[in-house]
């Protein structure tokens, strides 16, 4: 589906940014290993989250998900079988285009004395599933995966776990979470080096509802631990709020307000980033959500400088970076992303889908294997885009037509509901055009 955006003489409103996802996934997991009754309040509405909800039903837990209040997401009842009780599924387990899904069920499936197979679409099917399925395999789990154990389909046929002291390749939330997650069933404690911080909603909530994960710098550990069930407040998606700041700054004449956003520290780079480059950003409320910490967010046109984004803020802000570039395209000089190499494996290459769709746009972008240099043209040409088929960059491309010099087409504009179903509708809230 294409859709068609222009931009409006100003930007003006209010946004509640949609259920955050990586909250959303791990409430829905975590519950559905506890014992007893949850409800999870502003339940992201993206498909990806869908796709846990559903994996989690195959696999005999009972979930009821009903629309939320007005202004909300929606509200997911879930009765927790606890540690050991998934029944075996009799379907394939499908992640669809989600890699939460497939990374942290890939823990939570390990070592259980069922059989299961998890796949995705085809973007999942092609992801690296090796960094995760190589330490699991390590720990006793008996998994197995296209082209030598690193591609799904995967297969999990049981195992005895271990737990054991990893030192982690890459800084990614979704690999320590899914070793900890393995670590809650494995005999003796699992010790967890990163090599920098990543996002840490996985600790938090396993601590809040009773397993034992001890933090000490950027080594985690966790010992065998029961969970018991936790009403969840899901705070606003700091990745989809990141649409609005952007879209609030580099227009010429704009302020928005966006309300209820998680600003968790280990997922706020992009706020440190955009303030790197001169950014009027303001927190308002700040308060506390489910042991979140949240925060309204107001944003107001900015003369953008360029700069340099790399070393350990980069895992904190990975998923904002195609966002980011289009910020960088309307500043003032030069901004080098650097150690970007994870944006490579993500739904798509995610550093040549940018540099593809902006050089049309009549930006110069130059890249290499691990970072991507946007020269700020102070303006961006319309034109026909490709959305890659990845929901991030579609999303960037709608922004891009709020300020562009002629509309923006974007092909595959529908992607957008992997995240942010009202996504489009959210632009003309503000004012822009969308056909």
């Amino acid at each position: 589906m294409p859709v068609t955006v222009s931009g409006p003489p100003q930007l003006r409103g209010e946004i509640t940014a949609p259920g955050d996802k990586s909250v959303s996934h791990r409430s829905a997991m975590f519950n559905a290993i506890a014992g007893g009754s949850a409800t999870v309040t502003n339940f992201s509405p993206g498909a990806d989250c869908s796709s846990t909800l559903d994996i989690l039903r195959a696999l005999g837990v009972e979930i009821d998900r009903e629309p939320g209040q007005e202004g909300l997401g929606d509200m997911v009842h879930i009765n927790g079988v606890g540690m050991h009780g998934f029944a075996e599924p009799s379907v394939i387990l499908d992640a669809g285009n989600s890699g939460t899904t497939t990374r942290l069920m890939s823990g939570i499936l390990a070592g259980r004395d069922i059989f299961a197979i998890l796949t995705g679409d085809a973007s999942i099917r092609s992801r690296p599933m090796g960094r995760v399925v190589a330490p699991l395999r390590q720990m006793g789990a008996e998994i197995f995966g296209r082209k030598d154990n690193t591609l799904a389909p995967l297969v999990f046929a049981g195992g005895d776990l271990r737990g054991m002291r990893y030192e982690m390749p890459v800084a990614s939330a979704q690999l320590k979470s899914s070793l900890l997650l393995a670590g809650l069933r494995a005999d003796g404690e699992t010790r967890l080096v990163q090599p920098a911080q990543s996002r840490d909603h996985t600790e938090r909530m396993l601590n809040a509802m009773g397993a034992s994960v001890t933090t000490e710098g950027n080594e985690v550990s966790v010992t065998p631990s029961e969970l018991g069930a936790d009403d969840d407040y899901v705070p606003g998606d700091i990745s989809s709020a990141a649409f609005w700041m952007v879209a609030g700054l580099v227009h010429p004449n704009a302020e928005i307000m966006i309300r209820g956003v998680g600003i968790n520290p280990t997922r706020a780079g992009v706020i440190d980033a955009l303030k790197m480059m001169n950014a009027d950003i303001t927190l308002e409320n700040e308060r506390d959500a489910a042991g979140e910490p949240v925060a309204d967010i107001l944003v107001r046109s900015s003369d953008l400088k360029g700069t340099v984004i790399g070393g350990e803020i980069v895992p904190l802000l990975i998923d904002e970076i195609p966002v980011l570039a289009v910020a960088a395209a309307l500043a003032e000089g030069e901004t080098r992303f650097e150690d970007a190499e994870e944006l490579r494996v993500k739904e798509t290459d995610r550093i040549a889908a940018t540099a593809d769709w902006m050089t049309a746009a009549g930006v110069t972008v130059e890249t290499t294997a691990d970072t991507m240099t946007v020269h700020g043209a102070g303006r961006l040409l319309g034109g026909n885009f490709n959305g890659h088929h990845d929901h991030r960059i579609a999303m960037s491309e709608g922004i891009a037509g709020l300020i562009s010099e002629s509309p923006v087409t974007i092909t595959g504009a529908e992607i957008a509901s992997i995240s942010y179903p009202q996504f489009w509708a959210e632009i003309e809230k503000l004012g822009g055009a969308v056909e």
